[in-house]
């Protein structure tokens, strides 16, 4: 760290003027000075290491915990392994790349992985043939170099929530039988979410510099696939309304909108429509949260805020990308920013933030449920609520971010030699009224303000200089939020 380079350097010249215009200073002073200095400093320590020990100190359980947490409804294994390795398995050579929006055949995987792999760009594609894939699924699964995980924002949810042994989870997903046994003990999966068939998500990875053929990677990334239908229609959805009133939940969380994009306009209109009627019928008394993912239909998005879900749900978990397209998907502030640059600004996160719970959330005159929202990128996190209807949000922020330093090292605890912090120092409260000015104390790295009987907690995140599973973080990160916050209903 630069502090600390600049502290030796100053005792440096403290002591190299000591030396040259004063009397010879006795070693016993030379060595108290050394040690005022250098203690101070090590009393000081990183920013890292003082964050975590100020999180530590914040981070409390609730009075009121969840009990019982029920959880739906995608689900699904991912298969991670090299590509290249998987088409050499396959038995496919290398050639020329082509982009296919659908891929039909193991001729189109071939091409597309190699176009994405030779521009180094994340892509996701799906597999129209069932039988073929299930094949290279097999293939895949059976690969010496692959490994299996939980998958799905569902299922990734409750296997982090079902690490609470006080936590009793119910997932409803389509379970195949090697998702079955991935999942957590204490995961309860109704019979009617059991299916004969797994539904894989193959992630072929590539890294930096790696070749096929002609081919060079610029840069590590991944290309996913399936031929996912079970978790493209939602198909788990009323069974899991329906598994409610046996379970009991104290909360639901619901995720796999965003799944729906791959069905055609009117499938999708006509499911989103049956889906808010089975969320209209979870009884009130028990809050929702809704996790989004990535989508890239505007009018759809536009539904799910305007007059479809949001209404219906207590809580949302998001990241920037999310965000932003939300904002552009609804005409809300700062919608003719093209992308982040960077790492988003906070007070332009934070007036998103501000009108969807002013625009779409309770109030005394609007019919919504919604009062909380909680945001991640890797650089920090915000949680936004209502004034009156969260409580422990301190906790609940801190406890994501300590989340999302470990996981991503794959570590039990953070390891502050491993991270380091990323997000600003100072930053604005807001872009568009005038905003407060916040310099960063990492010794109270958790940072509160309200605007408008809204409440804003913030905090930095430790992020991992060599993260190990990147997969599933923000669902990890909302998952944990959630364990520490505390609903008031009203």
């Amino acid at each position: 760290m630069w502090q600390r380079s600049a502290c030796v350097g100053l005792l440096a010249l403290a002591l190299g003027y000591l030396w040259l215009l004063g009397p010879q200073p006795s070693p016993s002073i030379l060595q108290h000075l050394s040690a005022s200095l250098l203690g101070g400093l090590s009393r000081a320590g990183s920013l890292e290491s003082r964050m975590v020990a100020a999180w530590q100190a914040a981070i409390v359980r609730p009075a009121r915990g969840w009990g019982r947490v029920a959880v739906g409804v995608n689900a699904c294994v991912d298969v991670v392994l090299s590509g290249v390795k998987l088409l050499e398995a396959l038995g496919l050579k290398p050639g020329l790349g082509k982009n296919h929006d659908v891929l039909n055949s193991r001729q189109d995987l071939r091409e597309a992985f190699t176009h994405f792999m030779e521009k180094g760009a994340a892509a996701e594609r799906f597999f129209s043939d069932a039988e073929s894939f299930h094949h290279i699924a097999q293939t895949a699964s059976e690969h010496p170099g692959a490994q299996l995980y939980v998958g799905g924002n569902a299922a990734l949810i409750g296997q982090k929530l079902a690490a609470n042994p006080d936590l009793k989870i119910l997932l409803c997903g389509p379970v195949g039988p090697k998702l079955h046994e991935l999942l957590d003990d204490n995961v309860v999966v109704p019979p009617e979410s059991m299916q004969e068939r797994d539904e894989f998500h193959l992630i072929l990875e590539y890294q930096a510099g790696e070749e096929w053929g002609q081919v060079k990677a610029p840069n590590a990334n991944r290309f996913i696939f399936s031929h996912d239908l079970s978790n493209g229609a939602l198909n788990m959805l009323e069974v899991f309304v329906s598994s409610l009133e046996e379970f009991q939940p104290d909360l639901v969380v619901l995720s796999g909108l965003h799944m729906m994009e791959g069905q055609s306009k009117e499938m999708r209109h006509r499911r989103l429509m049956e889906a808010v009627a089975s969320i209209s019928d979870i009884p009130t008394d028990i809050p929702i949260h809704l996790e989004l993912a990535s989508m890239t239909d505007q009018d759809f998005m536009s539904n799910i805020v305007h007059q479809q879900v949001f209404p219906l749900v207590n809580s949302i978990g998001l990241n920037e990308q999310e965000l932003l397209f939300l904002t552009q998907s609804a005409s809300g502030p700062h919608a003719s920013l093209a992308s982040w640059n960077g790492v988003p600004d906070v007070g332009a996160v934070s007036d998103i933030l501000f009108w969807i719970l002013k625009e779409h959330g309770k109030t005394a005159d609007r019919a919504s449920d919604l009062t909380r929202i909680h945001f991640h990128t890797l650089a920090y996190h915000i949680l936004a609520t209502v004034d009156g209807h969260w409580g422990n949000q301190v906790a609940a922020v801190a406890a994501g971010a300590r989340a999302a330093g470990a996981q991503a090292c794959a570590t039990e605890t953070i390891d502050t030699s491993r991270v380091f912090l990323k997000a600003p120092l100072e930053f604005v409260t807001s872009q568009i009224e005038a905003p407060s000015k916040i310099s960063l104390n990492p010794d109270e790295p958790v940072v509160h303000w309200h605007r408008e009987g809204i409440s804003f907690h913030f905090t930095p995140v430790l992020v991992c200089k060599d993260p190990v599973r990147t997969v599933g973080l923000g669902d990890a990160i909302s998952a944990e939020g959630l364990l520490y916050s505390e609903i008031n209903l009203q």
